[in-house]
């Protein structure tokens, strides 16, 4: 039991609790906000503003754990027996706004009309007093960008109607204490644009960082192009395709076992250009003050002038600036719609270029679409809309591909669809074909991505249709290149579709669309392009063996990865030489292994799969600071298991000095590969096997004297555990 005192000191005592976090001016706003909440005030409407999902769930939940109940189960006292008792009333409640019927202040009424404070306190001599009217933590804001814009545009007109409320002095249940939404920069800037009064009537807001900001894929890479260009997926990534890499999982079995995986997620790798530099302007006396812009935008670009060439940005800040001046009259606009968003779109279109020099920030994306986004609420008619929707669709994109949240990557990912549905509602393939076909590849690259954390037949599905629909007005003589690329898109989604179900249809589906985009690639202009589809050729090949007529399967898939090796070479593309080599060996071994080809014919396929992974590992070996596509301790096992199989599989004719070399390479790279499978006890089990059976083929071929050169290559944290097992 708790006394009213004890209770009031357990609140104090809350307030000054920490959130565990390494930012400093996050613990310094949420001990703000959690004071403000604890404080029970009436008629406060709070905003925090948080686009790090993960981080605004954290923050949340410890509101509510430490708020919502702060005295335990009992609030008050009983004084006896007979006095009325109650169990514990929330302080905080925390909900997720209902987005079929986005209206808060009725879901607040209707949640206190079925749960009104209850009386406590009472006796035969007193009727007691009713609990406060706990505060209410509102979260979800954000899931409204997958709703249409119609459900968006209620959800601001229901504020506005709330405004009513607090423009009066008349009692209303969802002012009697705090009211707090959780929401994100841009939705932030669209309440205070349509409901502006009730954004006039808060009383606080609270800005978190997301922590820590995670680092850009270094594989994307940047091209230099016009300024009138929208900005696409496209040229961000080249052709914008999955390259497949097939890898081995292991299992044990008697002989090795090298099945191919799918490496997801394997943008292709273009030599970045050098870094464009810019003088630094980070003074504050170098930035004016504006009192008219979007204050949330206007601190970003505060910590991003170090970007800006020139000072363009100022510029165009200024620009703004004196066209909200020029706005004379309140209620109207004395300047047109469309002068604002020509200028919010200069800003848009500036950091847009920014991102595609490889500067894609957190916080330039988040200027980016704040800038798109005013645009489009100052002008919604302009003919430049489904260009900038395609672009906040792409950004949105990027987003998701920066956060290392997979759920906030989610939420990304639809907002950029919904985007990317949005553009095409306003236009037609027929009147606009070249921007239709771009969003809809783009449409269909963010169902490839969304595949990966949810339904993913059904979203590759999507994507499919999305890349025949592109198809449909790419014209392949006018937009060659393009064409190309949405081809590899379209066979990428169908070879994913083969690993779910239809598997013949949908990868023979792949290699046609596949062989349609190399007929537009000249191997002599562009030999990684042409290189990286000609593997993932050579992957559906390797893939469709497992289905149906393996040998010849197996045969097309190694003569493809042998063209591959012309144009992906050690030199021009290391990381890219040594994946193809990886997979022709992987191809050699399942060849091998056919049950119709002879023991003379298995001992050079061995014998060709063994210098595969050789050149697969000594050249991942030669590089450094970049991600291989392929597992290098699974190909060091994968060599290992190679080698001993050639001297042991009945067909080998070689000496005892070639027999002892062949099974020092298998220990070796078996013990190779051990040192990456610390953390994987399973695989580390089966590679431990394979060192036993190793040695005790050393004895049994090599006497004593083998065994001891085999036991002489053990480290000395091994040596105990493999003799034990011999």
């Amino acid at each position: 039991m708790y006394t009213e005192k004890r209770a009031k000191s357990q609140i104090h005592r809350s307030v000054n609790e920490t959130l565990h976090t390494k930012n400093v001016k996050n613990q310094q706003v949420y001990q703000r906000l959690k004071l403000s909440l604890s404080l029970g005030l009436r008629r406060q409407i709070l905003f925090a503003i948080c686009d790090d999902l993960k981080l605004r769930n954290r923050i949340a939940a410890r509101l509510h754990s430490l708020l919502a109940y702060p005295v335990g189960n009992v609030l008050y006292q009983q004084k006896n027996r007979e006095e009325f008792s109650t169990q514990a009333y929330p302080r905080l409640v925390t909900w997720r706004l209902n987005v079929s019927d986005p209206n808060p202040i009725a879901q607040i009424n209707q949640w206190l009309v079925n749960y009104p404070p209850p009386i406590v306190g009472g006796s035969k001599n007193n009727s007691g007093r009713p609990l406060p009217t706990p505060g209410f933590q509102i979260v979800g804001v954000e899931m409204l960008t997958k709703e249409p814009v119609a459900v968006q545009r209620l959800f601001l007109n229901y504020l506005s109607l709330s405004e009513v409320y607090l423009s009066s002095q008349e009692s209303s249940s969802f002012l009697e204490s705090s009211l707090l939404f959780w929401v994100s920069r841009p939705w932030l800037s669209a309440i205070q644009q349509a409901a502006p009064k009730f954004w006039h009537c808060r009383t606080g807001v609270f800005v978190f960082t997301g922590e820590p900001t995670p680092t850009v894929d270094n594989r994307v890479y940047a091209e230099d192009f016009p300024d009138s260009l929208p900005l696409e997926q496209e040229n961000l990534q080249g052709l914008f395709v999955d390259e497949e890499e097939i890898y081995r999982g292991l299992r044990q079995t008697n002989q090795p076992d090298l099945s191919g995986n799918k490496n997801e997620s394997l943008l292709t790798q273009i030599p970045e250009q050098s870094p464009v530099h810019f003088p630094e302007i980070t003074t504050e006396k170098n930035f004016p003050f504006l009192s008219h812009i979007n204050k949330e935008l206007y601190e970003l670009i505060k910590e991003t002038l170090n970007t800006d060439d020139s000072g363009a940005t100022q510029q165009i800040l200024w620009e703004i600036e004196q066209l909200h001046i020029q706005d004379i009259g309140g209620n109207e606009l004395a300047i047109s719609g469309e002068c604002f968003a020509i200028a919010y779109q200069n800003l848009g279109n500036l950091y847009r270029s920014f991102i595609e020099q490889g500067q894609a920030t957190l916080q330039n994306l988040m200027i980016a679409i704040l800038a798109y986004q005013e645009a489009v609420t100052y002008d919604e008619s302009s003919p430049q809309i489904p260009d900038i929707l395609n672009d906040l669709g792409t950004l949105y994109w990027m987003l998701h591909r920066i956060r290392d949240n997979s759920e906030e990557a989610k939420i990304y990912i639809h907002q950029g669809i919904d985007f990317y549905k949005l553009a095409l509602k306003l236009i037609r393939g027929d009147t606009q074909p070249e921007t239709y076909a771009r969003i809809q590849n783009n449409l269909g690259a963010a169902y490839g991505d969304l595949a990966r954390f949810s339904e993913p037949v059904e979203n590759w599905n999507l994507a499919v249709m999305a890349y025949h629909e592109a198809l449909r007005y790419r014209q392949e003589k006018i937009e060659p290149l393009k064409y190309a690329a949405c081809q590899n898109n379209l066979g990428t989604a169908y070879w994913h579709l083969g690993q779910y179900n239809r598997p013949v249809e949908h990868i023979k589906k792949a290699i046609a669309a596949y062989k349609l985009a190399l007929v537009h690639y000249e191997a002599t202009d562009e030999p990684l392009k042409y290189g990286m589809i000609q593997n993932n050729i050579g992957t559906a090949y390797w893939n469709l063996s497992q289905y149906e007529q393996p040998i010849e399967n197996l045969q097309l898939a190694i003569q493809t990865y042998t063209q591959v090796l012309k144009y992906r070479t050690s030199t021009n593309s290391p990381h890219g030489y040594a994946a193809t080599q990886n997979n022709l060996g992987i191809a050699y071994w399942y060849l091998a292994n056919q049950q119709t080809i002879t023991k003379e014919d298995q001992q050079k396929f061995i014998k060709l799969c063994i210098n595969s992974y050789e050149e697969a590992v000594n050249t991942a070996h030669s590089l450094s600071n970049i991600n291989l596509s392929f597992d290098l301790c699974l190909t060091h096992n994968n060599l290992g298991m190679a080698n001993y199989y050639l001297v042991t599989n009945g067909g080998f004719d070689g000496d005892k000095k070639m027999l002892s070399r062949h099974l020092e390479a298998a220990l070796e790279n078996h013990l190779q590969a051990l040192n990456g499978f610390s953390k994987q006890p399973e695989n580390y089990q089966i590679t431990i096997n394979h060192i036993i059976k190793i040695i005790r083929t050393f004895y049994k071929e090599l006497g004593i004297q083998g065994q001891n050169l085999a036991l002489s290559k053990l480290p000395g944290c091994l040596l105990a555990d493999i003799l034990a097992k011999l």
